[in-house]
């Protein structure tokens, strides 16, 4: 009886031929072990020895310097308690059903699954310890050589967190799906469940607060969604007579923006049957309303978009705070007292030309190219280089053909700005598939008036139907 064919029994294991397999081995990579508790490390071209580069955040500044850091000679862990990467801009096109979440997010691991040297690990870090240069998470604890924090922002309610479970704010997938939810609901309990005229203008009336590119952006696509994509959808009530209010507490929307910008950004969402307050403070938010001083606004959806605070964990950093909780870092990005320590994006503040630079997307994404440069700087012997924002502009949509933007010396509104608002946040959303998808949604809704991921997740109104008379 003959044994296995050569091809079956593989190739004879010569000396020869295993140090052929080894090295194949080695060209190829193995999988990496940065040397935690209990482990042996493996064989591969990044060894040990190299910096360890702990990246704390998958937003745009931690992802941002991850990449960045693709062909130095460092070893890197990148920490989020998310496994996805997410295009924060766009947020507010899934919490009006414009989007679904899976197109402005994209899994941190197949963004960086071509770069060798970066292990990325699903995990929330709980602490740091500057002194003893580690951090400390649920996936373990992890020495450092470098450490970059970018862990943003979230909801700041300025002392009154009871408000947060009347007001859901917009920071992550689940911020948005729940407005999502609230909203698409708000228009079936009106229907089904609203056995009076004023308890269905209750359910008909939307509260934004906040009047920056969060609140202008939702308030001028609730409008949208009232006016024409449920306009014709329901049999009991007129969604077109909903009431979208948005309030701001100083004297403008948009204050970053300047006077003629904002002017014309409250007109256009004026057109679009907005109700702008301005110098208006809220002093109370309960399941059936808001106050604004003296004034009650009877509504049973109230949206969050009035201010933010910084991750707790700059607290840990042991630097200065500003009143918000940012770090205030060093010229170059580093913690004061702790040059191995970077923070970058909405945890940062530094301040330019006498004015802060600004939260968002692309200052994290300078500030994170830059630190993966003063890293290698640093490990090279190099003197660091102080950070400077380029600043390419700001741009705020509100509806449809209506935007502002503000690029230095050229201000632009209405289809415009509308247009290049359009196409900057395509280009920069991460994947192709992504771009390809949201470019086919938003030529559909255009077209249409419709809204493609209009579910709503959660528990349906369980009151008992009335019969109120139908709409003329």
């Amino acid at each position: 009886m003959k044994g296995p064919s050569r091809r079956a029994r593989g190739p004879k294991q010569t000396p020869r031929n295993a140090r052929i397999a080894q090295r194949r081995a080695d060209e190829r990579g193995s999988p990496i072990t940065f040397g935690e508790p209990g482990r042996t490390p493996k064989a591969r071209k990044e060894p040990l020895h190299l910096p360890h580069v702990v990246i704390v955040g998958g937003g745009f500044g931690g992802l941002y310097a991850a990449k960045a850091l693709r062909h130095a000679p460092v070893r890197i862990t990148l920490l989020d308690r998310k496994n996805h990467h997410l295009f924060q801009p766009l947020l507010y096109q899934v919490a009006t059903a414009g989007l679904n979440p899976a197109e402005i997010a994209a899994p941190i691991r197949r963004v960086l699954r071509d770069q060798r040297n970066v292990r990325v690990l699903l995990a929330e870090v709980t602490g740091i310890d500057p002194k003893e240069r580690t951090v400390t998470s649920s996936a373990g604890t992890f020495g450092y050589d470098y450490l970059i924090v970018a862990t943003g922002a979230s909801h700041s309610y300025f002392g009154h967190e009871e408000w947060a479970a009347m007001a859901p704010g917009l920071k992550s997938l689940e911020d948005a799906l729940e407005i999502r939810r609230r909203v698409l609901l708000a228009f079936e309990k009106a229907e089904c469940c609203a056995p009076s005229q004023e308890e269905r203008a209750a359910w008909l009336t939307f509260v934004i607060v906040g009047g920056g590119p969060t609140g202008v952006e939702l308030a001028g696509t609730l409008a949208e969604v009232a006016h024409h994509t449920v306009a014709n959808d329901f049999r009991m009530i007129d969604p077109t007579a909903a009431r979208i209010v948005l309030v701001e507490g100083i004297d403008r929307v948009l204050p970053t923006y300047s006077t003629l910008l904002s002017a014309r950004a409250e007109r256009q969402l004026q057109r679009l049957g907005v109700e702008v307050r301005t110098n208006a403070r809220v002093t109370g938010i309960d399941a059936q309303g808001v106050q604004i001083g003296e004034e009650r606004i009877a509504a049973k959806t109230v949206l969050w978009a009035a201010g933010v605070k910084a991750s707790p964990l700059g607290q840990a950093l042991g630097a200065p705070l500003d009143r918000a909780g940012r770090v205030k870092v060093s010229p170059d990005l580093s913690v004061p007292g702790h040059p191995e320590i970077f923070v970058v994006g909405d945890l940062a503040t530094l301040e330019q030309d006498g004015s802060p630079v600004p939260g968002l997307a692309p200052a994290a994404i300078q500030e994170a190219r830059h630190t993966a440069k003063n890293i290698v700087r640093s490990i090279q012997g190099e003197e660091r280089r102080p950070f400077r924002y380029l600043d390419k502009g700001t741009l705020a949509t509100i509806g449809r053909n209506a935007a502002v933007a503000d690029l230095g010396r050229l201000e632009l509104s209405g289809f415009v700005a509308w247009l290049a608002w359009l196409l900057i946040h395509v280009f920069f959303l991460i994947g192709f598939r992504n771009r390809l998808l949201v470019l086919f949604d938003w030529a559909f809704s255009y077209l249409t008036y419709e809204r493609s991921a209009r579910l709503i997740t959660g528990d349906c109104p369980k009151a008992a139907p009335t019969e109120p008379a139908p709409r003329r």
